[in-house]
């Protein structure tokens, strides 16, 4: 992916993260996801926040990080987070298994290695969890996000239909009841 591309991609990341905050703001008994693109960014809505909604805090977003208000960019229930704890609780699994096994000598692993590795193995992903929040903040704050929006201009705020990934998060979510699901396009151009 070339540099302007995922200069693009990170501001609508921005950008997203931004509209998320200003909603959590405004609103309360919602959730939303989503994912950005070098054209813009999509965002899912389970709640009552209709389309007007939506585009006032894509309006206040955008104003306030051309403001200067660089941390309206992170959020902490970002994918590079999620991301981030995943990569470091598997590390730790494996790192514990793995010393679990050369402490004991054996070329493979087996299931006493593994009862022998679970306590090591339970603490360090812990720790790994733990350690995984300012990590995957700090990620999301030096590579997955540019609130410096530049010549970014928002084009257009429309609702589309939800994608079959949008009931996925709404199951992830927890949101499996609420019937208030809205997904819109944020388009970008710059």
């Amino acid at each position: 992916m070339s540099s302007k591309v995922w200069d693009r991609v990170r501001r609508n990341h921005a950008l997203e993260h931004a509209t998320i905050n200003v909603l959590s703001q405004r609103y309360k008994d919602f959730s939303a996801q989503g994912n950005s693109t070098p054209g813009g960014f999509n965002l899912n809505i389970f709640g009552g926040i209709d389309q007007e909604g939506v585009i006032a805090a894509v309006d206040e977003a955008y104003d306030r990080l051309q403001k200067g208000e660089s941390k309206l960019a992170l959020h902490p229930n970002c994918g590079t987070v999620l991301l981030t704890t995943a990569t470091l609780a598997a590390v730790a699994a494996q790192a514990t298994l793995s010393l679990e096994r050369r402490r004991q000598n054996h070329p493979r692993y087996s299931l006493p290695i593994l009862i022998a590795a679970l306590p090591l193995t339970i603490l360090a992903i812990f720790v790994a969890i733990i350690v995984s929040k300012p990590v995957g903040m700090t990620v999301q704050e030096k590579f997955t996000v540019d609130p410096n929006l530049g010549n970014l201009q928002v084009v257009n705020v429309r609702r589309v239909t939800p994608f079959i990934a949008t009931r996925v998060f709404q199951l992830l979510l927890g949101q499996a009841k609420n019937d208030d699901v809205n997904a819109y396009r944020i388009d970008t151009t710059g």
